[in-house]
């Protein structure tokens, strides 16, 4: 019993880090990508740098708290229901650099 216990742990660990730990372009096309493909209601849109580079002069700090807390049109927490801190801030920063 107590084997079968410790494997349960062990798999429910194992999921648990999976689940919190998203890609980044995962959370885009999920979450992000209705408003920040095209740029709707003011979003800078994804990948281009010119828009993103005042919001990244404002830093990090200041671009997390406005995606949890909600500007303008983006709802508190985007799209994103499940996101975590990191989870948002490897969003930002795939949608801000150029490809």
């Amino acid at each position: 019993m107590k084997k079968l216990l410790a494997m349960t742990a062990v798999a429910a660990l194992t999921m648990s880090v999976n689940v919190s730990a998203q890609e980044a372009e995962a959370i885009f096309n999920k979450a992000c990508t209705v408003c920040h493909s095209m740029g709707v209601a003011g979003a800078p849109k994804a990948h281009n740098a010119a828009e993103w580079e005042p919001r990244l002069a404002k830093g990090m700090d200041t671009l997390l708290h406005s995606v949890k807390t909600g500007l303008n049109a983006m709802p508190p927490g985007g799209m994103c229901t499940d996101c975590t801190d990191e989870d948002y801030k490897a969003a930002i920063e795939f949608m801000s650099k150029a490809q």
